[in-house]
């Protein structure tokens, strides 16, 4: 089993409290979001999870204890944009996160702290030329520190997002300009000695050597265990690459208040579920109730899965 933690709310930015202790009790709990009486059981044990992937705009709450992982293989996908507060109102500032950043990948290594530049959006304020001066900085500052960067273009959800994005006048930039943009970008991080690579992006911009990512990847887990998996995709939207994961987040969670989120209705919505948070709930920011149907989430190793196959081919 490959762990995701979590697409849907930054668990090490505020919940690794909460994450730790389902790590030293074995297992944690995901409420179903199409039928809200279904709670599945997912066991966290170094013997079914082959590699945890964690998601945060801030490890800094996560590394004094992680100690903790020791039996587990892992890598943390870590976003850094320079947007101002009308953006990203409860982000940390980019000084702290590039520190965050570096002290991370000394920990744990470069190769298991990807920097994710994304979402990008385009605006009167934020131009292709603001993000260009933007994206050097931070390259400059992380290019010995990482291995790769990921980029994506910010993605309209109707019941999400699109009022925030409307209001801050979010434009889509012209096939040419996009090109350019994306040129200009591949240029400045082979500059910095980075792989770039586009997140369930439709364009091809492999001419310019930025390729197609596996943010759940394949790849990057078997160089990271040292051992060949056998698992398949888990498309959690067009032309994402990911291979198959179980997620243990909990969407309207995560106060960082992002304005291009997809993962938060709104605001209040957040207020009110964090309200419910118990740092010793299998559940993130809710509890089992009377009336819920716990079922234990069939999972196994993929590494084990891979050895059983070969053995009888």
């Amino acid at each position: 089993m490959i762990l995701s933690v979590s697409r849907r709310t930054d668990i090490p930015a505020f919940y690794s409290q909460w994450f730790y202790q389902r790590v030293r009790e074995g297992f944690a709990c995901v409420r179903n979001p199409m039928n809200a009486h279904q709670v599945s059981r997912i066991p966290i044990s170094p013997e079914t999870v082959d590699c945890m992937v964690f998601w945060t705009k801030n490890a800094a709450p996560m590394m004094d204890q992680l100690a903790l992982l020791k039996e587990y293989d892992y890598y943390f996908q870590f976003t850094i944009n320079d947007y101002g507060r009308e953006i990203e109102p409860h982000v940390p500032e980019l000084s702290r996160r590039l520190e965050t950043f570096m002290q991370l990948s000394e920990k744990i290594g470069q190769e298991r702290v990807i920097w994710r530049y994304d979402p990008i959006l385009f605006s009167d304020q934020y131009t292709p030329e603001s993000h260009l001066r933007s994206f050097e900085r931070i390259t400059s500052a992380l290019g010995a520190y990482t291995e790769k960067c990921v980029i994506s273009f910010v993605d309209v959800y109707p019941s999400k997002n699109s009022g925030n994005l409307k209001r801050l006048k979010v434009r889509q930039l012209s096939c040419e300009e996009l090109d350019c943009f994306a040129g200009e970008l591949s240029r400045m991080g082979k500059q910095g000695g980075l792989t770039l690579a586009t997140c369930a992006e439709a364009i091809d911009l492999a001419r310019h050597g930025i390729e197609h990512n596996s943010c759940i990847d394949k790849a990057l887990i078997q160089r990271i265990t040292g051992a060949p998996l056998l698992v398949g995709g888990d498309k959690q939207r067009e032309h994402c690459g990911c291979v198959k994961c179980d997620d243990i987040g909990s969407y309207d969670t995560c106060p960082h208040g992002c304005v291009y989120c997809y993962a938060n209705v709104c605001p209040n919505a957040v207020a009110d579920r964090r309200k419910a948070f118990d740092m010793h709930s299998p559940l993130l920011c809710d509890s089992i109730k009377e009336t819920d149907r716990i079922t234990e989430r069939p999972v196994k190793s993929y590494k084990q899965g891979y050895e059983q196959l070969t053995l009888f081919d």
